[in-house]
C-alpha cells in the first residue's frame, strides 16, 4: 500500500463500502452519542415526521468517514473537515465512503470526500484535512 504522502493530486484512497445499515448500528449510534431523536429507531415515529422510515443520524455517516483513513493514522491524523449532508440514509442502505486527494500543502493534504448509497446517490459530501507527521511532531506525541 502506498504511504498517504506519495499519493499525487486527483489519487484516490480504496473506497470503503459499509455493511447495510442497520436498526442495531442505530440504536448503539443513538446510545454512544446521546441523540435519542426517534425517528433514528422507531418506525412510528418516523413516520409521524413524514419520512418513510427510520434514518440514520447524519453524524453516524460522517463519523464513518474515518474509516477511509484508519489505515494512514501511523503517518498521521484528520486535523479538520467540513461536510454537507445531500441526502437521508435509511435502513438497509449500503454506503460507499470515497476520497480524492484535492491539494497538497506541505504536510497538510486535502480530500474530497464522499458518501453515497446503493443507487449512486450523494448523501454527503464535503473535505477533509489530513495532516502527516513530521519529525517535531512525533516527538511531541511521545
Amino acid at each position: 500500500m502506498k504511504k498517504i504522502a506519495e499519493l499525487k493530486i486527483g489519487e484516490a484512497l480504496e473506497d470503503v463500502q459499509l455493511n447495510p445499515v442497520s436498526r442495531l448500528d442505530l440504536i448503539k449510534y443513538a446510545g454512544a452519542s446521546g441523540d435519542y431523536n426517534p425517528i433514528h429507531t422507531i418506525d412510528e415515529e418516523a413516520k409521524k415526521a413524514g419520512l418513510p422510515g427510520i434514518i440514520a443520524h447524519g453524524m453516524w455517516t460522517m463519523g464513518n468517514l474515518s474509516k477511509l483513513f484508519t489505515s494512514y493514522y501511523e503517518e498521521g491524523f484528520i486535523q479538520d473537515y467540513s461536510i454537507r449532508f445531500k441526502g437521508m440514509v435509511f435502513l438497509n442502505d449500503v454506503i460507499t465512503l470515497k476520497a480524492t486527494l484535492e491539494e497538497k500543502m506541505g504536510n497538510q493534504l486535502r480530500f474530497n470526500v464522499l458518501a453515497v448509497n446503493q443507487k449512486g446517490n450523494e448523501v454527503l459530501k464535503g473535505e477533509v484535512l489530513f495532516k502527516t507527521f513530521t519529525g517535531t511532531d512525533i516527538t511531541h506525541i511521545f
